[in-house]
């Protein structure tokens, strides 16, 4: 049994089935998590067959663990299915609006997070996967997803067939606030970010993407501006595609 204190992302799955009873069992406990109005504004589409995972994983720029892992998970905010029944019971849905798509995409995550935990209490390892947002109309179009369903998140599941180091974390002090909101001072940037910037293998990424800084590396290449408005202009358009815009 595993906790959050060695919660390790696993992207090398054996070939061992996940069953769909413990699947089931796993997402029936998740739904007990918390919910706006008690209304789970989520659904989940399971992926099992190869040819399925071969037409998301453009998606998720061909990552291999989309197509070797056993299961993946498309999590999506879904107000479709509460605006449907709204109207089978005499009652008129006001949910296409960004407010709702927010809130949806909310209860979606506070479901995927417990049933990752939920999942590292079985021994299951997973992935998750924020390509999710960058292309999201090639995965609504896949799914055949409806309007006011929006994916927010992918979980590749599977038994692990690797046990990768601990990524490193910010101590607690960097994120958590007394009181009102203090600003960052460039002393508590030194503080707070000199473990990571001194690890090995971070030295290393700044080598050989031939920067000065870790931050560098992040700015420039792996999160940089232009894919940032680029990717932004895609989702702000899926949303209108979907009904939330």
């Amino acid at each position: 049994m595993k906790n959050l204190t060695t919660r390790r992302t696993i992207r090398q799955y054996s070939d061992r089935e996940v069953s769909e009873a413990l699947l089931n069992r796993l997402m029936t406990e998740a739904a007990r998590t918390q919910t706006m109005g008690n209304l789970q504004l989520y659904s989940v589409v399971v992926t099992r067959s190869d040819d399925m995972k071969q037409r998301l994983a453009p998606a998720h720029f061909n990552q291999p663990m989309v197509t070797g892992a056993p299961v993946v998970l498309t999590v999506c905010a879904d107000f479709n299915r509460t605006s449907q029944w709204a109207r089978c019971r005499k009652a008129e849905p006001g949910y296409d609006n960004f407010l709702s798509f927010i809130n949806a995409a909310t209860d979606a995550l506070l479901f995927t997070q417990t049933l990752c935990n939920l999942m590292d209490e079985e021994g299951l390892g997973y992935c998750y996967l924020g390509t999710t947002v960058y292309m999201p109309q090639l995965i609504i179009d896949t799914l055949q997803l409806p309007q006011l369903v929006m994916p927010v998140a992918t979980l590749t599941v599977g038994w692990p067939a690797e046990e990768p180091p601990l990524s490193d974390r910010l101590p607690m002090e960097s994120f958590v606030h007394s009181e009102t909101y203090h600003d960052y001072t460039p002393h508590d940037i030194d503080t707070y970010y000199i473990y990571k910037e001194q690890l090995p293998e971070n030295r290393h990424f700044v080598d050989i993407n031939h920067k000065e800084t870790l931050a560098q590396v992040f700015t420039d290449i792996r999160y940089t501006r232009k894919d940032n408005e680029a990717m932004s202009a895609g989702l702000l358009e899926a949303l209108k595609h979907q009904g939330f815009l």
